[in-house]
């Protein structure tokens, strides 16, 4: 084989290993797999803290309130978690059996929901929907017919105006048919009479060859309009009859006449503003019984349907939120009662029994029996995560190879500023001791303030935020998928608790 022929086969060769390389061949992910394992989750504040002689301790309630009882008196030697007062919790305990029964009731709702509707409650929803109907049905037949008495009320009316008119008009022609004073002012108001009474009868026609509810409210208007009018006329004619030119000429027969005619006006003016207050009245009672009706063929469509999604979120959301309700007052009882957090001697009980006490008044003091105590700034961020009574590890600087125990007796509610940053000022007490402790001894604390055992656990570098879900990578059958899972305690040693998504000896990937 020629050299030629062998460096074409070299250069084949290269091309096809780079094709290989950059297009063929995929570079594998790298990462590394952590089994999900059962195990303990601790949360822990780490803070340096100074060795004080044991102080006073003065101890408060959280909450105002009322004292109910004062356990202890000066001089009582006390054990740690020993009741030492308490404050009245009547009231606490109503609204907590009142939220505990709204628990059972929301619980109720979200099975009644889930189950679906019984065949009885279709049954009664469909009657509703049936009755709704008849009840529309009836009101819609009363609503007619107060039309149709509106336009008798009407006719009636007109007719009273057009007599009203015609004994004017006679009575006019009779005495007052000169061109004194009083004629001119009777002759005035005949033809208002008139004018009013022709304006009405038009009206009155349009509602009648066409009853629908505008042109017979105008008609309405109208007609009292016309009436009030003549109502006026009438009466000042009257007067005029009066008049010492007429007293004595007008018969009292045509006087009696008048005073006739403007009583049946003011009678039809009563009977058209009933007949009009009568349909006002019968629109809205319409619009109540159409709206019935949509109620109750709003519930049928609802009892017929499945549960939404939305709905049961909604029941599901009001069971947690009472029974966040209940845990807060629970809370609240329990913090009604001054606890000692450590052995003791009581030397002061600033209250009485009945008085009322305001937050972080001192009700109580102390003097520890440990001869010394720690005191410690702790961050404001860390701070909320500590307890009255939580376990501590103590490691005084003089004595580095020994860690003694000692537990949390006071947070002081009252914050520090140092360097504007905000501290708050924790107590710690010695739970065992050791000879050569001194005041002013510098002392590395580790405040354990929650721990969880035998629980599922996984690094928190392999967990991920993704759409506002928390998900980790799962290697399972030799390829990686995505899984959400709800996650717990978040430890000190950056260890989380996972309360659901994944089984203990699954792998998860860290990259």
């Amino acid at each position: 084989m020629n050299k030629k022929i062998i460096s074409i086969i070299i250069i084949i060769l290269v091309i096809i290993f780079g094709v290989y390389q950059g297009f063929i061949k995929k570079e594998k992910p790298f990462f590394t797999l952590t089994e999900v394992y059962r195990g303990i989750v601790s949360q822990e504040v780490s803070e340096t803290g100074t060795v004080k002689k044991g102080e006073e301790i003065n101890l408060s309630f959280k909450a105002a309130g009322r004292i109910e009882k004062i356990y202890v008196k000066v001089g009582d030697k006390i054990e740690s978690n020993t009741a030492l007062a308490k404050l009245d919790t009547s009231q606490l305990s109503i609204q907590l059996q009142e939220a505990r029964a709204a628990l059972l009731v929301a619980q109720a709702q979200l099975d009644k929901l889930l189950a679906g509707a019984s065949a009885e409650e279709i049954k009664i929803a469909e009657t509703e929907v049936k009755n709704s109907q008849i009840a529309l049905d009836t009101t819609k037949e009363n609503l007619d017919q107060a039309f149709e008495d509106a336009i008798i009320s009407l006719d009636d009316s007109y007719l009273k105006l057009y007599n009203a008119s015609n004994i004017v008009e006679s009575i006019r022609q009779t005495y007052f048919n000169t061109t004194d004073q009083e004629s001119l002012e009777v002759k005035e108001n005949e033809v208002r009479i008139e004018n009013a009474v022709s304006r009405a009868k038009s009206y009155l026609d349009i509602a009648k060859d066409n009853p629908e509810d505008e042109n017979i409210d105008v008609a309405f208007s109208e007609m009292k309009k016309a009436l009030d009018t003549t109502s006026k006329a009438l009466a000042i004619i009257r007067e005029t009859c009066e008049a010492p030119v007429y007293r004595n000429t007008v018969s009292s027969t045509d006087k009696t006449s008048l005073d006739t005619q403007r009583t049946n006006i003011n009678t039809a003016l009563t009977n058209i503003t009933n007949s009009q207050q009568t349909i006002s009245s019968m629109k809205l009672n319409m619009e109540a019984a159409e709206g019935q009706l949509q109620k109750a063929e709003d519930q049928l469509a609802l009892v017929m349907a499945k549960p939404q999604k939305e709905d049961i979120d909604l029941y599901e959301a009001q069971i947690k939120q009472t029974q966040a309700q209940i845990n807060l007052i629970e809370n609240q009882i329990e913090e009604a009662t001054i606890i000692s957090p450590t052995e003791g001697q009581i030397t002061k009980t600033n209250k009485e029994i009945g008085e009322m006490v305001q937050p972080s008044e001192t009700v109580i003091s102390f003097i520890s029996a440990s001869p010394f105590q720690i005191k410690a700034d702790i961050y404001e961020e860390d701070v909320v995560k500590i307890n009255v009574d939580n376990s501590v590890d103590i490691i005084l600087t003089a004595f580095p190879d020994e860690i003694l125990k000692g537990k949390v007796v006071l947070i002081d509610p009252a914050e520090k500023l140092i360097e504007g940053v905000v501290y708050y000022e924790v107590t710690i007490d010695f739970e065992e001791t050791r000879k050569g402790i001194k005041p002013g001894m510098t002392a590395d604390i580790v405040i354990r303030t929650a721990s969880k055992e035998n629980v599922l656990i996984i690094p928190e570098v392999a967990i991920q935020t993704k759409d506002d879900k928390t998900i980790v990578e799962v290697f399972k059958n030799g390829q990686i998928e995505e899984r959400e899972i709800k996650i717990g305690l978040l430890g000190s040693d950056d260890m989380v608790e996972v309360i659901s998504g994944l089984k203990e000896g699954e792998e998860v990937a860290i990259k």
